[in-house]
């Protein structure tokens, strides 16, 4: 009778023991299972990028290798920076609204060819004789075989008066360097040395 309860009690350690394996098993594997989608998880979002499409609405585009796609968002980076930077109103909330998304985009360089532009009145100017200024990009030449990359921006600036409108021909030269995406820089690039090559009158037209 002892003998028969002593089997008894083995075979029951043999079946927790059983249990207890399976269980760790099951443990293990689910918890492998999840690892690993979390995993794929966060490789599918990092190859999620962010595009403006004209700077005007945010659409989320997916890319086998976000890489290839660089130039595209180096390009928007530039193109949203100068419509901020450049487009002016006779509001003077509105030109430091649009000056501090711009300056979301660069580095002190653009805050100091601001500043400047300040000092001497500019943006009094475009308040007190009710002057609007905005900009039409021409074209974006960056060159990523070298770090940082440079940028050369030609664009069109075009100054209302009531009485007339100046178009200037605008080149502007920059380098990009990699930076942390986030809402206010969807792109994830930082403009560096912001300069004005040429801001010159090609015409003014009557009104």
């Amino acid at each position: 009778m002892e003998f028969k309860t002593l089997r008894n009690i083995e075979n029951s350690f043999r079946q927790i023991r059983l249990y207890a394996i399976v269980f760790a098993v099951l443990c293990t594997g689910i918890t492998g299972y999840a690892v690993w989608h979390s995993y794929r998880f966060a490789e599918q979002q990092r190859q999620k990028i962010y595009v403006l499409d004209n700077g005007k609405s945010l659409m989320l585009a997916l890319a086998q290798d976000a890489s290839i796609n660089r130039p595209v968002e180096a390009r928007e980076h530039i193109r949203r920076f100068h419509e901020l930077f450049f487009t002016l109103a006779p509001d003077k909330n509105a030109i430091e609204s649009n000056m501090k998304r711009a300056f979301n985009l660069a580095d002190k360089s653009a805050f100091d060819y601001y500043k400047d532009l300040s000092e001497k009145g500019y943006y009094n100017r475009i308040i007190s004789g009710n002057v609007q200024q905005r900009i039409e990009i021409d074209s974006v030449s960056c060159n990523f075989e070298t770090y940082p990359y440079a940028v050369r921006t030609y664009a069109k600036q075009f100054i209302i008066r009531s009485s007339n409108v100046t178009r200037r021909n605008l080149v502007t030269s920059c380098f990009l360097v990699n930076s942390v995406r986030s809402d206010n820089n969807p792109q994830g690039f930082n403009i560096e040395k912001f300069d004005v090559i040429e801001n010159k009158d090609i015409e003014v037209i009557e009104r």
